[in-house]
This record gives C-alpha cells, structure tokens and sequence, in this order.
C-alpha cells in the first residue's frame, strides 16, 4: 500500500485526500459542486505529520507512511508464523485496532512460554507451517492494537518529567500510586533518539509500559506480528507447536533492512495526533468535573517534551491525557499476567487524545480498554477499579447532565 491508503475502515490519507481534491475539481468544471465535499483537514486525521517539518523530514514521512502500508506476500517474507500481512491493518488509519485484530500475549507466570510459542500467539501461518493454538493453563492477555499517532511526542517526554508524576507509596494519600515500569531493552536498541541505549529505561511504549524505544516496538512487532526478520531481529520465530522450526519462508534473512525499519520508527515519530474537538460551555464544565472526581490524577493533560533532533517535537506540550505510568486497576480490569516488573491487574494510563474521531475510522463503532470490551466511554469508565475506583464511584453518583458533560468532554479530545 501507499501513503494515500484507506487501511482498514480508515478515511483517506494524505495521497488520497489530493485525488479526491483533483476529483473535486473536475466535478466542480462539470457544473456538479454542489454534490461534492472537502477533503478532512490534517486536526481530523490519524496519518497526519506534524506541522513544522523539514522537506528532507517530509520525504523520510512518506517513505516510512508507504512501508508502514506495506502488504507483504510469503515471497517477500510473510511468515512462517504471523497475524497480519501488515502493519496498518492492525491499525486502522493509524488508529486502535478492531477486536478482530486483538492480539494474545501468553506466559507462564513470568516465564514467557517460548518453548510453547510464546509470548505471542501467532494464528495465521504460510503453506506448509502449522499456526499456533493457545496452549492449556497458560496465562494469557487479549490486547487492542493502539494508535500509533503522537508517539514521536512521547517518545519525546524526559524521563524526569514522568518520573516526577510518579508516588509509588501514596505519599500524598489521594489513593493514587502510579509508579514507573523500568525494563531493560534489548542489545539492539541503539543509542540515541530511537533506542535509548542499553541501560536501564523507563518504559512508555505498549499497554503495560514494558517497551521504552519505537525501534524495539516497530522491530518486535514486524516480528511477531508478520513474521518479517530485520536487522535488529534476524532470526524467525520457531515454531514449537509444529514440531520445532517452522518451514522457511522463501526471503533470505533479514528480510528488511534497517534502513526500512529506520524509516517506518521516523514515521511514527512524526505522526501528529488529532486536534482536539471545539471548546463549549457543556465541554467546559464536562473539564471541570473531569478535575473535580480526579480522573487526572492519571490522565494528566498536558506533558512537555524535552530537546529532540526533530524540531517539531522539541520543547512541545503533549496532549495526551496520560502520566505513562503503571497503575493497578482492580480485579475486573485484570488480566492476571505479569508483563516485566508490571503485574496482572497494572496498567499504563492510556491516552485519551484522538477519541472524538475513534468511530470515523472504525465503521461507526468504538472500542475501548486493553481488549476493546467496552463499547461506550460510559461502560469504560464504569469498568475502571483499583486506584480509580473513588473516580469511577464519583462519576456513577453524578447526576445524568454532569456524568454527559463529562463524557462529553473526554469524547471531543
């Protein structure tokens, strides 16, 4: 695919959005304008860039936009095992997933079960190779894929910065203890603006904060996702439930270079997150409640960036409505497998920016939480637990007109 596709029930891209422009003007010449509509603007959109961009930045944007549209055969390396043929149809748009694209993390407690597949379930596989089953008393987590926009910003945030959100022990006795998920990346990360280096990070990336670089989460996720060897991860993944290695795919390894990969990190570096919806008195006072029942006190709205060698991301506010911090999340929001230091029932604060457009790029529908179970904010919220049960509690016993300002505050972000 190419930098103007649709992706999955996505709207059209930035290629796309000048045909349709060239296709106005022609209708427009044919007396017909009065049948047509504009393009959306770049605040409406998931695969927008940032604004501010170089022209050498903008042609490293739609060179990593058309790899990461790139629909791989089983002679460009697809495979053995794998879950999707690309990256954006996991992510519709460049936004979340759609239930059919949840993916299954499994273990053993903290073992990662690579001796039965794990710690990914794989469920598609090419000619001749066996796809993975979910193996018997494992523990297991269904995961959403989640946008990838703003994660440049992220990814951009000073470790200082979040760390400083961070009160492990409830010092302060609110109720709310997030803490930070430090992991150790592996030898490939490099040092720098995509890797971080080697020594212990703070994790940021993914739905328990266990990934601290782009370069680890776009290389992983080629891996277990396609089945696509690069030159950060060279090798294929065995196949263990097919009776040890998996037939081999017709590409020599590695299977993309990482130059490719390099480009697709610097993509999703510079992909803009949606412009939140127009200010009102109902979403001013929906904000002040927001505040009041402390649904902040993790979803913290605005996060500076730090220096970045992308000038469009240095010294920036991040409107991302999250700490990027671990916190526990009650019972019924539990998955009850450890991922690194984080346990069963912890959680990254997810971002809430881009929710106003969630429906456009998913056939009308919504859905929310780690595994999509939640149609509407309203059941999201409802489902929260553990640090945020005195906030979901408090938003239960509003009355109806203050619990619709407040959704719909967070729906327009």
């Amino acid at each position: 695919m190419i930098s103007g596709r649709n992706g999955r029930n996505g709207r059209p891209g930035r290629s796309g959005r000048r045909v349709h422009a060239l296709a106005i003007a022609l209708l427009l010449v044919a007396g017909c304008g009065d049948l047509m509509t504009s393009a959306p603007e770049d605040g409406d959109l998931f695969d927008a860039p940032l604004p501010g961009l170089t022209r050498e930045q903008q042609a490293t944007f739609v060179r990593g936009d058309e790899a990461f549209g790139q629909a791989f055969s089983v002679e460009m390396g697809l495979g053995p095992l794998f879950n999707e043929v690309s990256c954006v149809a996991c992510h519709s748009g460049d936004g979340r997933g759609l239930p059919r694209n949840t993916l299954v993390r499994f273990s053993r407690g903290s073992d990662l079960a690579r001796e039965e597949g794990g710690p990914q379930l794989q469920t598609q596989a090419i000619p001749g190779a066996l796809p993975e089953t979910l193996p018997q008393g494992v523990d297991f987590s269904r995961r959403l894929p989640p946008p990838v926009f703003g994660v440049g910003l992220i990814a951009a945030i000073p470790e200082e910065t979040i760390l400083a959100l961070a009160d492990p022990d409830d010092a302060n006795g609110d109720g709310i203890s997030g803490r930070a998920h430090w992991v150790v990346p592996p030898e490939y990360a490099p040092q720098g603006p995509l890797g971080g280096g080697n020594g212990r990070r703070l994790g940021r990336f993914s739905r328990k904060a266990q990934v601290s670089s782009l370069i680890q989460q776009t290389s992983e996720a080629y891996h277990q996702d396609i089945g696509i060897t690069t030159d950060f991860i060279p090798e294929e993944n065995p196949n263990p439930q097919g009776g040890g290695s998996a037939p081999a795919d017709l590409a020599a390894d590695p299977e993309l270079s990482a130059t490719v990969v390099r480009d697709v990190v610097e993509y999703l570096q510079m992909l803009a997150p949606p412009a939140p919806g127009e200010e009102t008195g109902t979403r001013g006072r929906g904000r002040e409640l927001f505040d009041e029942v402390r649904c902040s006190g993790c979803h913290v709205a605005v996060l500076m960036t730090g220096p970045s060698p992308i000038a469009a991301l240095a010294n920036k506010p991040a409107l991302l409505y999250s700490d990027l911090l671990l916190h526990d999340m009650g019972p019924e929001l539990a998955d009850n497998r450890p991922d690194g230091d984080a346990s069963g029932s912890e959680w990254r604060t997810a971002p809430l920016w881009g929710l106003r457009l969630v429906p456009e790029f998913l056939d009308g529908q919504a859905f929310y939480l780690h595994d999509g179970r939640a149609r509407t904010l309203d059941e999201a919220i409802r489902t929260h637990g553990g640090e945020a049960a005195a906030s979901r509690d408090a938003f239960a016993a509003m009355p109806p007109e203050d619990r619709d300002a407040l959704l719909d505050f967070v729906e327009s972000r």
